[in-house]
């Protein structure tokens, strides 16, 4: 099952004020001439140092090392002694001289798990897509917990309704990552290439969004499409998880029937764009302190709903 039902699920009444995932998660940075610059103003102008790290009887446990914030001593993770640190001013400084060309413009800046992730978000120029504006960002990720990597991400949003438009396209990618060991400026420099790939990706999204915007659905085959990706065992599943489905399915449909989607209703274009209304913009009835970040978390990997149904409809 491809996202959480084990709590209820409400649209948003407000059609007209969605937001983009990030909205209130950063701090904006359109001021901002270089990548430092950002950085200072969102606050992420801070070090990780690697500090050993001891038993209970204070003997030094080998090969592992505490990646620790220096302005507080939080440990943001445990990792072996071949990883290696990328500070958060060295992560993003190759994106200036894209910055200096005009290709992108900062927009955000943030971080996610209490500094365990950090992010910039860029945006490139305006485009067309079919007959709504698009939006396409780049996000740059960098980590210190020793659990990912340093990521770029194409994220395209759709301006009239902010969903996000993260497909996992076939010959475009939307992301690249390298991990933290080696030399990491060589692999530094192979994300300033990537960013090539963006263009690319959108691009191929265009030419997606002009073949299945002519690929016809009918409501029933929508509705078997939901029922295979959240299957119900009568017998077996509680009634509160039975309650569930049927609440992220309501809500999956009223996106469906928003009038931002409405020209494309009865096309599988209109299905897409309703799983990342509902991955983007509705949430659930009892919010965790961390479902925004969480949530934003799993929209720049992939949301695995808009997946689920991409990979089923596309």
């Amino acid at each position: 099952m491809p996202a959480c039902v084990e709590s209820m699920y409400y649209v948003s009444n407000e059609a007209n004020g969605r937001f983009v995932p990030w909205h209130g998660l950063g701090t904006p940075v359109e001021e901002a001439p270089t990548s430092k610059d950002a950085i200072i103003m969102a606050g992420l102008d801070w070090n990780v140092d690697q500090r050993p790290i001891y038993d209970a009887f204070g003997k030094e446990i080998p090969k592992y090392k505490a990646n620790t914030r220096d302005k507080d001593n939080k440990v943001l993770g445990i990792v072996t002694d071949k990883y290696k640190i990328v500070q958060n001013v060295e992560a993003f400084e190759f994106t200036d001289s894209l910055i200096n060309d005009g290709s992108i413009t900062y927009e955000t800046a943030g971080s996610l798990r209490d500094g365990k992730t950090i992010w910039l978000l860029a945006k490139l120029p305006e485009q067309k897509i079919l007959n709504d504006d698009l939006d396409p960002y780049v996000c740059f990720a960098n980590t210190h917990d020793g659990t990912g990597s340093i990521k770029v991400c194409v994220t395209p949003v759709r301006v009239v309704c902010q969903n996000t438009l993260n497909f996992a396209l076939d010959g475009a990618k939307r992301s690249w990552s390298t991990k933290h060991m080696g030399d990491m400026k060589s692999k530094l420099e192979e994300a300033r290439i990537t960013l090539g790939l963006a263009n690319k990706y959108v691009d191929m999204l265009k030419q997606e969004a002009n073949v299945l915007s002519n690929k016809k659905i009918t409501d029933a085959e929508v509705e078997a499409v939901f029922d295979s990706i959240y299957p119900i065992d009568v017998d077996k599943d509680s009634e509160r998880k039975k309650e569930n489905i049927k609440y992220l399915k309501d809500a999956f449909f009223k996106c469906y029937a928003m009038p931002d989607i409405s020209q494309y209703r009865g096309t599988v274009w209109g299905v897409l764009n309703a799983a990342t209304d509902l991955a983007a913009h509705v949430a659930p009835n009892r919010l965790t302190q961390n479902y925004q970040e969480n949530n934003w978390g799993r929209i720049m990997s992939g949301h695995p709903f808009v997946d689920a149904i991409y990979n089923k409809v596309a």
